[in-house]
C-alpha cells in the first residue's frame, strides 16, 4: 500500500538537520513529497530572502535519494492547502519547530475535508544544526 508523506519548510542551507527531518518522514511511509517555501513567502514570513533562492533550494532538495518529489509551494497565501489537496497525503510531517500554518492545522484542514495524520518529528542537534544557528555562523565568518 503506498503512503504518501508531505513535508513543508524553505531548507535554506541544507544541513545535518533538514536531513533528519526529511529522513524521518521518510520512514513514514512510501512516497516523500517536499513543498519548498517560495522566496515571496519567506521574506513575508520571516524578514528576510533566503541565502539560496527557491529554484537553487528546490533542486538541493530533490536531489537527496529519500525524497521522491520536491515541489515548489504556492505563492498566493490564500492557496496556502493547494499542494495539500494536489497531493492529498496520508501524513503531513512537521519539524520540531516548525511553526507558521500549523497552529490550528487539524481543525483548517477537517473544514475543508482534508483528513490526514499529522506528526511532528524529532529534532536533530538543535544546539548545533539549526538554520538560524548556521546562518548567524555563516555571517560572522563573512564579517572582516
Amino acid at each position: 500500500m503506498i503512503r504518501t508523506i508531505l513535508a513543508f519548510g524553505t531548507f535554506d542551507v541544507l544541513h545535518a538537520g533538514h536531513r533528519s527531518f526529511l529522513q524521518q518522514a521518510k520512514r513514514l511511509g512510501t512516497t516523500l513529497i517536499v513543498s519548498i517555501g517560495r522566496d515571496v513567502t519567506i521574506k513575508r514570513l520571516k524578514g528576510h530572502t533566503p541565502v539560496n533562492n527557491e529554484h537553487t533550494r528546490l533542486k538541493m532538495v530533490a536531489a537527496l535519494l529519500y525524497v521522491d518529489k520536491a515541489v515548489l509551494a504556492s505563492e498566493d497565501p490564500k492557496q496556502r492547502f493547494s499542494i495539500i489537496k494536489r497531493f492529498k497525503p496520508d501524513v503531513i510531517a512537521l519539524g520540531y519547530d516548525q511553526t507558521h500554518f500549523t497552529v490550528n492545522l487539524a481543525v483548517e484542514l477537517a473544514s475543508i475535508g482534508i483528513r490526514c495524520d499529522i506528526v511532528r518529528l524529532k529534532p536533530h542537534r538543535p544546539d548545533r544544526y539549526k538554520s538560524s544557528l548556521i546562518k548567524a555562523s555563516l555571517a560572522r565568518k563573512r564579517k572582516p
